[in-house]
């Protein structure tokens, strides 16, 4: 018998991409928007997996108009970049609940190699089990983390390395800079961090305001940066090289495990942007 799966928040974005595994899957995939005319709870009462696709915005409100309509036979799951808050307007429902976070955007072919973060809260292993099997056969990598640790987690991973890309633009603008003049001086290596760039600004504003102030942890981390950015300001103005050295070594240190790998990857990275 076919799994049914009703994707809340209409065939955009992530749900459409979501609503394509299930159905590569062999899921039997029901959309509904914002314009649906069927009641919300008829709708809900033939789903076996009701899985939650709307902005963060409104991600909690949606969650408390679903959740009541459930059954414990039922599981309730949702897609949104923070997890607290949608976590725990889950755990009211009948329903036992999981929070996913895919660290992609909708448009990768497949889920081959891509992470999607896994927040339990009322689901057993053996509800989540269905779900989480077939996300796995489709190619993802999956990371489970607590709501709190993971949004702590976001406010790094997504928090500051969007803002660190932001200020790159923002200092670029202000200094009137011609963008094709500047890729006319990169190597394949500054291109790839120019490309992140355009690439994040090609993209709705709404999505990233709403990640960096709706965690509460972005603003912190934030101030971290901010006094990082000035001690290396201060390093580079420093007479001698002691002040820089020691700024550039402590991070070596911290980044020693990594930077081979790292050295590795992007030179797989270069080497597809040099060669035909």
């Amino acid at each position: 018998m076919s799994v049914r799966v009703g994707i809340l928040g209409g065939t955009g974005g992530m749900g459409r991409l979501f609503a394509r595994v299930f159905q590569e899957a062999g899921w039997e995939v029901s959309v509904r928007g914002r314009t649906a005319v069927e009641p919300l709870a008829t709708f809900l009462a033939r789903q076996d997996v009701v899985v939650v696709s709307v902005p963060i915005e409104a991600t909690v409100e949606v969650i408390a108009r679903v959740a009541p309509h459930l059954r414990p036979d039922q599981l309730l799951c949702d897609l949104t970049s923070l997890k607290v808050a949608p976590v725990a307007e889950m755990s009211r429902s009948p329903a036992p609940a999981v929070g996913l976070h895919p660290m992609f955007g909708p448009g990768v072919a497949s889920l081959v190699g891509q992470t999607i973060v896994v927040t339990p809260a009322t689901a057993t292993e053996a509800e989540c089990a269905p779900l989480l099997d077939l996300l796995r056969r489709a190619g993802a990598r999956l990371t489970f983390s607590t709501p709190e640790r993971h949004d702590r987690m976001m406010a790094v991973v997504q928090g500051l390395t969007h803002s660190l890309t932001l200020v790159m633009a923002e200092t670029m603008r202000r200094l009137g800079c011609d963008l094709d003049e500047v890729l006319s001086f990169t190597s394949p290596v500054y291109r790839i961090e120019l490309g992140i760039a355009g690439r994040l600004l090609a993209q709705d504003p709404g999505l990233y305001r709403e990640m960096l102030r709706a965690n509460p942890h972005v603003l912190p981390v934030l101030a971290a940066c901010s006094g990082a950015l000035d001690d290396l300001r201060d390093a580079v103005a420093a007479p001698g090289p002691g002040p820089f050295t020691r700024y550039f070594e402590e991070n070596a240190a911290a980044f020693a495990e990594y930077a081979p790998v790292a050295t590795a990857e992007t030179d797989r990275l270069i080497r597809c942007l040099v060669e035909p």
